[in-house]
């Protein structure tokens, strides 16, 4: 199944989604709508909103649009995220477009970021639902948690790969729990831990995946600058490995770069990190979390929504882009 026909088992919900976001980023302050149509038109591929409508229809959900509701205050709060992503990591540039804080500036891409996770909540009480409310929040701060855990891993060569986990499970994976336990909730709350096991372990392959592609896809492919990871002395699995594996030197090499963010080394880390084995290794980690992530549907009732599931699992391994 393609990525296309994935979407096509829930066309309609999606589109709705879009219209949803647009509709409900409306502000009175003509900076925010500015900022706001350009978020918009950057487009992606809305990963959490789809995960989130996919799993309402799998789990039962039936009648309303609270479903959409649900997948567009994701898609916001995964938007304010990114924002501030950008702004600790300096970053320039994100799906090929200059970011809000390299296109406006810091101050405006923070402030911006707040009024999305602000809008969110004020869209989630109009679900009317404790128990997406306490998904939400929850989800919002062991996000927050995550980005606190990468911070102090940063510029740190001994970051273990245990605590490269503990950053993507909670940084990664967790609006895809977020989106996934929401949509359980609409459909059958029964199957929540079934949705949120499947959720935890899709984000995890797809977060190796995208480090995986720092040292195999192009710019353009990628739509950020190569070894962007490595300038912010991020020790991504990658690095992790290839630091296990190779000689000393080599070791030695990768350590000193991610302790001062340097790139005047950028072409031998990415040779060595293509030669010692380290992609090979962080592509079975990622086959193993997308079949953990595949596993968890079991209990799923048959449906082409669990099916598109399965293959947006499998599709995860595939990414370039």
């Amino acid at each position: 199944m393609s990525f296309n026909e994935i979407l096509n088992t829930v066309a309609d919900d999606f589109a709705a989604v879009d219209h949803f976001i647009t509709h409900h980023l409306n502000s009175r302050v003509p900076l925010i709508m500015q900022v706001s149509q350009y978020l918009v038109d950057g487009g992606g591929k809305r990963l959490r909103p789809l995960v989130c409508l996919l799993s309402a229809r799998a789990t039962g959900y039936t009648e309303g649009n609270a479903h959409v509701l649900a997948a567009a205050i994701i898609e916001m709060l995964h938007t304010a995220t990114l924002i501030h992503d950008d702004v600790v990591d300096e970053s320039d540039l994100r799906r090929g477009r200059a970011t809000v804080n390299s296109a406006w500036n810091n101050a405006t891409a923070v402030l911006v970021g707040d009024f999305l996770i602000s809008r969110a909540f004020q869209l989630i009480v109009s679900l009317k639902s404790q128990a997406i409310s306490e998904i939400m929040s929850d989800s919002t701060c062991i996000v927050a948690e995550g980005e606190v855990l990468q911070l102090i891993n940063q510029r740190d060569p001994d970051t273990t790969e245990q605590r490269y986990m503990d950053v993507i499970y909670s940084k990664t994976a967790q609006l895809f729990v977020a989106a996934t336990e929401t949509g359980a909730e609409l459909g059958n709350p029964v199957y929540r831990p079934a949705m949120k096991k499947y959720a935890v372990h899709f984000g995890a392959a797809f977060q190796i995946i995208d480090d995986i592609m720092d040292y195999t896809s192009s710019a353009e492919e990628m739509g950020k600058n190569v070894g962007d990871d490595l300038a912010e002395g991020k020790p991504t699995l990658p690095l992790i490995q290839a630091i296990k594996t190779s000689a000393t030197a080599q070791a030695q090499l990768i350590k000193d770069a991610i302790k001062t963010g340097g790139l005047e080394h950028l072409n031998e880390i990415l040779t060595i990190v293509r030669t010692s084995g380290a992609l090979d290794y962080c592509m079975q980690r990622a086959q193993e979390e997308s079949q953990l992530a595949i596993d968890a549907l079991a209990e799923i009732p048959a449906s082409k929504y669990k099916d598109a599931l399965i293959a947006l699992a499998k599709l995860a391994l595939k990414r370039t882009a």
